[in-house]
């Protein structure tokens, strides 16, 4: 399978292991969330080019999820490659709108949307998007709408 970049898309796939299922033999849930977790920090590192670690540990800077919408469409099984797809929809002064879709061919097995929020590990409190992750965002692809948190929410 040939996989082509697409401006403003980051992808990569994941087979679906056994520690990834239910008794049903079926996705558990939960576990489409850590995998989730798991490619925006991907993103970040290989998409952005900015050390998710570095910005965590070093920077202090965290980015926990605060909205998450899933819509569950399709059933994973083990052995089954599946591909995570994520681009931005907003990046707010705080706040980055992902839409993530787990695919396998043209089959949507999941859907998000993921708000995420800067935050000052320290204080646990929202703080800018740092200037560096704000312009990779920028220069990552053309669907980004950059715009500033003027609503009472991320």
């Amino acid at each position: 399978m040939t996989e082509e970049a697409v401006p403003g898309r980051f992808e990569r796939t994941v087979r679906i292991r056994f520690g990834h299922c239910d008794p049903a033999g079926i996705v558990f849930y939960p576990n489409y969330l850590v995998l989730l977790n798991g490619l925006v920090e991907d993103w970040i590192d290989q998409g952005l080019g900015i050390s998710y670690a570095g910005l965590v540990a070093q920077r202090r800077v965290g980015l926990p999820t605060v909205r998450l919408e899933c819509d569950f469409r399709a059933v994973s099984r083990m052995g089954d490659d599946v591909v995570f797809g994520l681009e931005v929809e907003r990046l707010g002064t705080s706040s980055i709108t992902l839409a993530v879709e787990i695919t396998q061919g043209t089959e949507l097995r999941m859907g998000a949307r993921v708000v995420l929020v800067t935050t000052d590990l320290a204080s646990h409190r929202a703080i800018a998007v740092p200037a560096d992750l704000h312009a990779a965002i920028l220069a990552f692809g053309p669907r980004p709408q950059s715009t500033s948190d003027t609503r009472s929410t991320p």
